[in-house]
């Protein structure tokens, strides 16, 4: 289970202190969609240097808010990297086309997405959406998908709303195996 408040103080701190103080103070209130604008903003005008697990984790944040992959995304793939080998890796838009769900196994109306993918394991996080009768896919994702290594299978499957429990999942697959004696 992924403590918000606490990824949401260790974003903030991040930045300058008089600048984080501003971002928890909008958390405090309730105002999370301004903070993570002000946040986001803040990183990528400053230059702040952030590490890929750290891309990923804001880009569930922003998600759980409303705010991904409109109007945060732009944003957090702008945030300058810090170019170290990261367990997890933003890998949104990275020109592939949508897969059908019935090609790993999902029902067919299902178009998904790569999100988030884990360097050890190869497995990617995929947020799964249906197409609207006007042409573009649902804001929401009607599910989060595990793909496995081969994006040839679902091995995970997680409600809508689930994000910070589909990131877990996907950090727990990169975990080595316990050493059996």
């Amino acid at each position: 289970m992924i403590d918000e408040a606490g990824t949401w103080q260790r974003l903030a701190a991040l930045l300058p202190r008089e600048d984080a103080l501003q971002v928890m103070d909008a958390w405090n209130i309730g105002e999370q969609e301004g903070g993570l604008h002000h946040l986001v903003s803040l990183l990528v005008r400053q230059q702040v240097v952030i590490g890929e697990t750290t891309r990923a984790e804001l880009a569930v944040l922003a998600e759980a808010w409303g705010l991904w992959p409109s109007p945060l995304g732009p944003g957090i793939v702008q945030c300058q990297g810090d170019g170290c080998d990261s367990p997890l890796r933003l890998v949104e838009h990275d020109g592939d086309a949508p897969m059908t769900g019935a090609s790993v196994g999902l029902p067919p109306e299902l178009l998904l997405l790569p999100w988030i993918a884990c360097t050890e394991s190869g497995h990617v996080l995929t947020r799964a959406h249906t197409r609207e009768t006007w042409g573009d896919l649902s804001c929401l994702p009607e599910y989060y998908v595990i793909l496995d290594a081969g994006r040839s299978t679902a091995v995970h499957l997680f409600p809508p709303g689930a994000g910070w429990d589909a990131l877990s999942a996907l950090r727990r697959l990169s975990d080595p195996a316990p050493e059996v004696r």
